[in-house]
């Protein structure tokens, strides 16, 4: 199809318009495949970023309803195979996990790091993810990883993808050091749409019948019970009124959800084969018009949402989310009907009908007596962005707070009186980018709440419908990795809709019991979108942060040394245990008692003064003038201290200071003898007989030796770099969980490796560098010498 065919509709001038507006600012490329009815959207490049330890990124993908597929191709340094996977502890394993409508969490809970889908490695790739069903999946990070969904595996809208390095308990919790690997990633994404807005598919070749809706006065073609009149109809049928088929041919059709409903019926209607069956003439039982029904996607026998036998009965879905519905029909058995002849010209035909019953405003329920409240939505003042809580509007209550009294606004019939079976229900929006907020629900009473609360995202809830629930203590969603309880009781229900989807969200309230004494209790009631979750439980404080295109803030909890989680609510380290850990670091330090206090305060003189310690006992070893020691240390303190600031925990410092320092001794002794044999050095240089030459290159070297040996003890040496080597060993095990015992052991062996260097200097008074009283002494001496060797 010819690019230019896309301004053929009012709609398709409109996408024009979007595309067009979208390429302005780079971000997509417009052309078509050959072959196919596709175009790009967007594309974008995420450069090259580096995860530390415990770092997290999102990244957010908007589809739009005529998308097609959605490309990624991820790239990272991140190697790992089958084997080193199973080693790899999850506070070390770096894995992507992508989820609809909010950032995924795949730590939330204790039981949620069982949901994770951690795909066995296979030789030792990842290959291509060729389906995507479940909600939130997450996979371990690989060099390259590629994948390509399509708009028959998901739906439309706000797509996340996070990368973690490390998950668990402790990936919140403060560390004393950040130890371990980090990786780097980039990724490409792109997404494709469909140039005409009836083509569906990955490679939009698949034609999709709108079904146009418009309100209808008759009674629905299906027999109910209840009275149609408080009912609005509206009806949706095909342009075509009739519709023929083939056996295992497919049509497809679709549908707005505009609002909440109650019900949407499809039906078919006039069934009948388009020739005269010979054998079974006017009979059709045996011909099965199979229909499936996919909320956002287009549905298949092995992936759909409802499915049924509408040649036999219509099918009916109780309480359809909001948004687009797909249908597909597919005949079969027309062969059979036939009497087992194979006929291509043969098929089925029929009149496609949908029907959305709703109810008037503010009513809901099969019989539409149950109560409907719109939540407003109400900002906080001087909180963080979206942070907000919401009140009824309704002229039957009256709030300046979050609470709101629930007793006026409940419903006092049921359908079919049955006295456990009240429902009272709200409808709120979670805005567009607040998708990492967190739905905070409260009920409290002074006496036992019998109240049953059901929450559920594009729809009204109900019993057998919902996402998430609390009954009580024992029943309740707890076992989500989106839902989090909070000291819930009798007398309270206190939960959490963690990272709650962008939309639509209804709250259904059962009431148990209509005894007139339980229904005078007084129950407040309180919805609210907040940040992190339970405060981080008064152990750590609040951050907020974007995904990679800052349209979503999302918050997150930075934990004390003590605990960790997603809301700081679980001890990692028990209070005696806090101490002991102090205690170990503090009473390590006391070879350094006076700088403890503001080693462990500003967390970087503690590393400043073992490099110090180093390199100082490195030049306190060589017997230079003090002017070159200062010059030296002040160099070298200056250097070591830009070292603890910036990067003071890198395994490669005790090699660098270990380095400097030898430097630094390497200089002394250079400009110790420079400045000895300036004189020796310079005769050398003139003497041109060789034998005398090195005969004095020998008697120098073993004059240096001896006084190497007398110079040190040797033993006390050999013990410093003993100790100096495990202080290296204890280094390079230092790790986030096991930092305080091998840092304790730091400093014990780097302190005593320093001082058995300064204690192996002799304390030699050096003679040679004594002037004698007169100028002929030495000679005099000399030949004193020499007259006595004559007369031996």
């Amino acid at each position: 199809m010819a690019f230019h065919s896309i301004l053929c509709s009012p709609f398709n001038l409109i996408l024009t318009i979007f595309v067009l507006f979208s390429c302005c600012f780079g971000l997509c490329y417009t052309y078509n495949q050959p072959g196919y009815n596709t175009f790009t959207v967007s594309s974008f490049s995420y450069p090259q970023t580096t995860l530390r330890p415990f770092d997290l990124r999102y990244i957010r993908v908007d589809l739009p309803l005529w998308f097609s597929s959605l490309s990624i191709s991820l790239s990272s340094d991140v190697d790992l195979d089958a084997a080193s996977l199973r080693k790899t502890p999850e506070s070390a394993l770096p894995i992507i996990c992508f989820r609809g409508g909010s950032p995924p969490l795949p730590e939330v809970s204790n039981t949620s790091l069982k949901d994770l889908v951690l795909v066995p490695i296979s030789n030792y790739s990842f290959g291509v993810i060729q389906a995507f069903p479940n909600v939130e999946q997450c996979f371990p990070m690989q060099k390259n990883i590629t994948m390509k969904l399509t708009n028959e595996q998901i739906s439309p809208g706000a797509w996340y993808f996070g990368l973690f390095n490390g998950i668990g308990r402790t990936r919140t919790q403060s560390k004393m050091i950040v130890r371990g690997p980090a990786y780097a990633f980039s990724a490409n994404i792109t997404v494709e749409g469909c140039t005409t807005p009836t083509m569906w598919g990955q490679y939009c070749n698949q034609t999709v019948d709108t079904l146009s809706c418009v309100p209808s006065a008759g009674n629905i073609s299906v027999a109910k019970s209840y009275n149609q009149t408080s009912k609005n109809v509206v009806s949706c049928k095909n342009s075509l009124e009739t519709s023929c088929l083939g056996d295992g041919e497919q049509k497809l059709y679709s549908l707005e959800v505009m609002g909440v409903a109650e019900e949407l019926t499809i039906m078919a209607m006039n069934i009948r084969l388009n020739v005269m069956a010979t054998n079974n003439s006017g009979n059709f039982i045996g011909v099965n018009l199979t229909c499936f029904v996919r909320h956002g996607a287009i549905p298949s026998a092995a992936l759909h949402d409802y499915s049924g036998n509408i040649s036999k009965a219509p099918l009916s879905i109780r309480s359809p989310k909001v948004g687009r519905w797909y249908i597909a029909i597919l005949p079969v058995n027309i062969s059979k009907e036939l009497g087992g002849t194979q006929n291509s010209n043969t098929k089925v035909c029929y009149s496609m009908e949908s029907q959305v019953l709703e109810c008037p405003i503010g009513k809901a329920g099969s019989n539409c007596t149950w109560e409907r409240f719109v939540l407003q939505t109400i900002l906080r003042r001087g909180s963080s962005p979206f942070e907000s809580y919401y009140l009824p509007v309704s002229e039957k209550v009256f709030s300046k707070s979050a609470n709101f009294p629930l007793e006026p606004l409940l419903s006092n019939s049921s359908y079919g009186e049955k006295p456990d079976d009240i429902w009272t229900y709200f409808l709120s929006e979670i805005p567009r980018g607040a998708a990492g907020g967190n739905i905070h629900i409260q009920l409290t009473s002074d006496t036992e709440i019998n109240y049953e609360v059901y929450a559920r995202f594009g729809g009204l809830p109900s019993i057998d419908i919902w996402d998430y629930f609390y009954a009580n203590s024992t029943r309740s969603s707890d076992g989500s990795m989106f839902f989090m309880m909070n000291n819930s009781s009798k007398e309270k229900v206190d939960f959490y809709i963690l990272y709650a989807r962008e939309g639509i969200w209804g709250f259904g309230l059962r009431h148990l019991n209509t005894s007139s004494s339980a229904s005078k209790d007084v129950i407040i009631m309180s919805i609210s979108l907040e940040r992190c979750p339970k405060s981080c439980s008064s152990h750590g404080d609040c951050k907020l942060g974007f995904d990679a295109s800052g349209l979503t803030s999302y918050s997150f909890c930075a934990c004390d040394r003590r605990h960790g989680g997603f809301d700081c609510g679980i001890e990692i380290v028990s209070h005696q245990g806090h101490i002991w850990q102090s205690f170990c670091l503090i009473a390590s330090n006391a070879a350094a008692v006076l700088p403890a206090f503001w080693a462990l305060r500003q967390k970087f003189m503690d590393f400043w003064l073992s490099f110090m310690a180093v390199v100082s006992t490195f030049v306190y070893l060589a017997t230079i003038d003090e002017v070159f020691k200062r010059a030296i240390h002040t160099a070298v303190a200056i250097l070591t201290a830009l070292m603890a600031v910036t990067k003071a925990t890198r395994s490669s410092n005790i090699i660098i200071v270990i380095a400097i320092g030898a430097l630094g001794l390497l200089i002394g002794w250079l400009i110790e003898l420079l400045t000895k044999y300036r004189s020796f050095s310079f005769s050398i240089g003139f003497d041109f007989h060789m034998l005398d030459r090195w005969q004095t290159l020998k008697v120098w070297v073993q004059n240096l030796i001896k006084t190497l040996f007398r110079r040190f003890r040797w033993m006390f040496v050999l013990a410093g770099f003993t100790t100096l080597a495990f202080a290296a060993i204890s280094w390079k095990l230092e790790t986030s969980e096991s930092y305080w015992i091998w840092h304790s052991l730091w400093h014990v062996s780097i302190y005593t490796s320093s001082f058995f260097f300064l204690y192996s200097k002799e304390k030699i008074v050096n003679s040679e560098n004594r002037s004698p009283p007169n100028g002929n002494y030495e000679l005099t001496r000399q030949n004193s010498r020499d007259e006595q060797v004559r007369g031996i």
